[in-house]
C-alpha cells in the first residue's frame, strides 16, 4: 500500500517535470535553450519510477488487504511523508544533473532539497545563464514545497483509500499548530487552501508584471514568493532591476505569504472578526514593524556604535530608501524568504545588524503559513507559559492557563511546544557541531544552521547573501540538505521516521 501511495506522489512530480518541459520546448523554438531533453528524461525517468511503485501495490488495488488498510496507523503517515519529501528531492534533482547545471550529486540534491523546502539556499553563482525550463523548475519547486506536496496531492489527486489516510498525512506534513479545518473533509480543506494560495500567486504575479518584470520572471517570482522560497531568475535577486516598486510589492506579498492561510479563508467568507482578533496575526505584524524600525535606526547609529566593523558606504542613502530597504529586509528574513533588494548584504553592514537577522530567522512568520522558523505562535505559548509559572510563584493557590485568542491552550499542546522548543534547540546544538566538523568558522556555523533548520537561506561571510554555498564542503552541504528537510517537516515527522528505522520498526 504504502509503495503504491509513493507511485502516485512519483507520478504527482512527473506531472509537473512535464509542465517544465513544456516551458523549456517552448523557449527553444523562442531563443534555442538547450535544457529541453533534460527536463523530458526527467519526466520520463520519474514517471516510469512511479508506475514501478504503483505495480509493485497491484495486488493491493484489486484485492485489498483489510488489514494493511486497518493498520495504517500515524507512524505510517510520517515515513510516508518523510519518504515523499526526500524522494521529490532526489527526482527533482534529475534535470540539474542531466542539463549540466550542477556538476555532482550533492550539488544537484542540495539544490533541490533547497527548492522543495523553500529554504532558497542555492549553490549556482550563474543563474542568469541559465535556460528559461530550469528557471521555471527551480521556481516550481518553492511553489510546489511552499503550501506543501501532500496538501497540494490531496486537493488535485484525492486517490487514497481512507479519509483518515489522508488525514494523518495532512498532519504529519502541516505539524504547526495553526492550520485548522476549514471543512469536516480533509479533501476539502486542502483544496481551500489550494485555492487561496492560486489566488494571491496569481495577484503576485500580476503586481510583478505592473512593474518592469516580464512575463516569465513576473510568473517565477509569483511562484517563490508566495511560496516563501526566495529563488530568483537572476543572481541578483529583486535588486537586478533597481525598481522601487518591484521591493514595496515584494515586501507586501512577503508579509501576506506568512499569515496563516485559514485566516484568509475565514476573512474571505466575511468571518472578519477571526482575521482581526487573532493574536497571532496582531505580533506578527508588530514583530514586522518593531524590527523594521530597529533596522531604520541601525542605518543612523550603526556608524558610530560599529566603527570597526561597519561600512556606511554601503548603506542606502535617504530616509525613503532606508525604510524602503528596513522593511524589505525585515519582511524577506521573517518570511524566510530572502530576496536580495538594491541593498541587502547585512554581511557589510555591520554586526549590528546580524543579531537582528538572527533572531528573524530564527522565529518565522505565523503557524499555517508558508514560512519557515519556530513561527509566532509557540513563542507567544512560550512567553506566556514562562509568565505563568512567575504568577503560580507569587501566587501558589491560583490556576493559571495559556490563552490565544482568548481561548485556553489545552496543556498538553503547552506541552508540545514546549518539547518543540527544547528539541529545536538540541538539533541546533548538533547541527553546529557538525557544520564546524565539516569546515565552517563558529560564527558561519551557527548562522548557516539556523537558516536551514528555519529554512530561511542566506548565511554568514563565505556563504553570506551575496555568496553561494558552492564553497562549502561535502558534508557540510548533506548537513545542510538534512536540517533543511528537518526544518520544513517540523522536526517530528523526521525524528519519529528516523528513531522508527534506527530501532527496527517494521513499516
Amino acid at each position: 500500500m504504502k509503495a503504491r501511495i509513493l507511485g502516485m506522489f512519483l507520478l504527482f512530480e512527473a506531472l509537473f517535470q512535464f509542465i517544465a518541459s513544456c516551458v523549456a520546448l517552448f523557449y527553444f523554438y523562442r531563443c534555442g535553450d538547450g535544457d529541453v531533453l533534460a527536463l523530458t528524461v526527467s519526466t520520463i525517468i520519474t514517471a516510469i519510477c512511479g508506475f514501478i511503485l504503483i505495480s509493485a501495490g497491484r495486488n493491493d488495488i484489486k484485492r485489498p488487504n483489510r488489514d494493511d488498510i486497518e493498520n495504517f496507523e500515524v507512524k505510517d503517515s510520517f515515513f510516508i511523508v518523510t519518504v515523499t519529501w526526500v524522494c521529490f528531492a532526489i527526482f527533482g534533482m534529475l534535470p540539474f544533473l542531466l542539463n549540466g547545471t550542477t556538476k555532482t550529486i550533492t550539488d544537484a540534491f542540495f539544490e533541490a532539497m533547497s527548492g522543495f523546502t523553500t529554504t532558497g539556499s542555492t549553490i549556482l553563482n550563474n543563474i542568469d545563464h541559465q535556460p528559461h525550463g530550469i528557471l521555471f523548475w527551480r521556481s516550481m519547486m518553492q511553489w510546489l514545497g511552499g503550501l506543501g506536496i501532500i496538501v497540494l496531492f490531496l486537493a488535485v489527486m484525492p486517490a487514497l483509500n481512507r479519509n483518515s489516510n489522508k488525514v494523518m498525512m495532512f498532519s504529519a506534513e502541516m505539524s504547526g499548530i495553526g492550520v485548522k479545518k476549514l471543512h469536516p473533509k480533509m479533501i476539502m480543506t486542502a483544496r481551500k487552501l489550494l485555492g487561496i494560495y492560486v489566488i494571491l500567486t496569481l495577484l503576485c504575479c500580476l503586481a510583478y508584471k505592473f512593474g518592469p518584470m516580464n512575463t516569465f520572471d513576473a510568473i517565477c517570482h509569483a511562484m517563490t514568493t508566495m511560496s516563501s522560497g526566495g529563488f530568483s531568475t537572476h543572481q541578483s535577486s529583486i535588486g537586478f532591476w533597481n525598481s522601487p516598486y518591484l521591493e514595496y510589492i515584494s515586501s507586501f506579498f512577503m508579509i501576506l505569504s506568512g499569515i496563516n492561510f485559514s485566516l484568509y479563508y475565514f476573512l474571505f467568507t466575511g468571518e472578519v472578526k477571526m482575521f482581526r482578533q487573532n493574536e497571532e496575526l496582531k505580533w506578527y505584524i508588530g514583530t514586522v514593524l518593531f524590527f523594521t524600525l530597529i533596522i531604520l535606526a541601525f542605518f543612523y547609529v550603526a556608524p558610530e556604535i560599529d566603527t570597526l566593523l561597519a561600512q556606511p558606504d554601503s548603506y542606502p542613502e535617504g530616509f525613503e530608501n532606508r525604510f524602503r530597504t528596513a522593511l524589505f529586509h525585515v519582511s524577506s528574513i521573517i518570511t524566510s524568504t530572502c530576496y536580495q533588494a538594491e541593498n541587502f548584504d547585512y554581511d557589510i553592514w555591520g554586526s549590528l545588524f546580524v543579531i537582528p537577522t538572527f533572531l528573524l530567522m530564527a522565529s518565522g512568520a505565523c503557524a499555517g503559513s508558508t514560512s519557515g522558523g519556530i513561527k509566532i505562535i509557540r513563542e507567544i505559548i512560550c512567553i506566556k507559559s514562562i509568565n505563568n509559572v512567575f504568577r503560580q510563584l507569587i501566587h501558589p493557590n491560583a490556576l493559571f492557563s495559556v490563552r490565544i485568542s482568548n481561548e485556553v491552550v489545552e496543556e498538553e499542546k503547552t506541552w508540545r511546544v514546549l518539547n518543540f522548543l527544547i528539541i529545536f534547540l538540541m538539533i541546533f546544538l548538533i547541527g553546529v557541531l557538525l557544520l564546524i566538523i565539516s569546515g565552517c568558522t563558529l560564527e558561519e556555523s551557527i548562522f548557516n544552521c539556523i537558516s536551514g533548520l528555519g529554512n530561511s537561506g542566506p548565511g554568514l561571510y563565505s556563504t553570506g547573501p551575496s555568496l553561494s554555498f558552492s564553497e562549502m564542503s561535502v558534508m557540510g552541504k548533506w548537513v545542510m540538505s538534512a536540517l533543511m528537510l528537518i526544518g520544513r517537516l517540523e522536526i517530528f515527522t523526521v525524528l519519529i521516521t528516523v528513531l522508527g528505522l534506527f530501532r527496527g520498526k517494521k513499516w
